[in-house]
């Protein structure tokens, strides 16, 4: 088993899980909107393909081009924060077309292979959110959980097949990015309702005051996904970096 198609890997998580898996000897499809976006170094291990989780034509060419495939790693998503007030529903429709029905189009996809050959690994990149019900992020989170409760239920469907489906919850970002990302957002005229602007701020004051150590890495996450992938032992839902395991435990 050493063939992995990985989605969203122009950056982050999912370009340090291609490198992490290259690293490994693994052939490795790394998919991204827009190919010419990557900054993957160039390998004979690697293909580059485009990829949308929201196009069935793109996904059904993707993984006719990819061939047969052994791990699967849904990690292509939209992150949000606003207020549901403030989340217009065409946008939580977006969220929820990447984030839950891309993940699910992407499995159906490659399934049938797998069920041939009676072995795989799917593996969906969830969030740490999940765990905890942080103001602001509550329709991401919603695209999160109910990807989640998929993947846990899935994995008994697959089982029969020799198929395994696992769950990795990646912790927040380092605080510094994610800082300057939300409050550019707040400076953006319109972007949060008026009566949320100043809860906001504290909020997100709040999220950047914690530990600036204990946050999660893309290596963390990397990591996580590829013994997801290789060890049957891992448990259902895997929980990647220090503040996702604390936060998994209640802390």
């Amino acid at each position: 088993m050493n063939n992995v198609l990985i989605t969203g890997c122009s950056t982050g998580f999912g370009r340090e899980t291609a490198r992490y898996f290259l690293d490994r000897g693994w052939t490795v499809v790394a998919t991204m909107r827009d190919p010419a976006a990557s900054t993957l170094p160039v390998s004979d291990k690697l293909r580059v393909l485009p990829l949308d989780v929201t196009d069935s034509s793109s996904i059904a060419e993707a993984v006719s081009k990819a061939g047969p495939i052994d791990v699967l790693v849904n990690n292509a998503g939209i992150g949000w924060l606003n207020a549901v007030e403030g989340t217009p529903v065409e946008t939580v429709r977006e969220i929820f077309e990447t984030n839950l029905f891309g993940t699910i189009a992407m499995m159906q996809a490659v399934l049938p292979g797998m069920r041939e050959r009676r072995s795989g690994v799917i593996v969906n990149v969830s969030s740490s959110t999940i765990y905890k019900p942080l103001p602001l992020l509550s329709v991401y989170r919603a695209s999160k959980a109910a990807m989640t409760a998929l993947t846990e239920s899935a994995a008994a469907e697959l089982a029969e097949f020799g198929i395994r489906a696992r769950v990795v919850v990646p912790g927040r970002a380092p605080a510094t990015s994610f800082g300057t990302t939300a409050q550019a957002w707040i400076a953006r005229r319109g972007w949060f309702p008026e009566a949320y602007e100043a809860f906001a701020q504290r909020t997100l004051a709040a999220l950047q005051s914690g530990d600036p150590g204990n946050v999660t890495t893309a290596h963390d996450v990397a990591d996580a996904i590829y013994r997801a992938a290789t060890d049957p032992g891992i448990p259902m839902v895997l929980p990647a970096g220090a503040d996702a395991i604390a936060w998994s435990k209640g802390e």
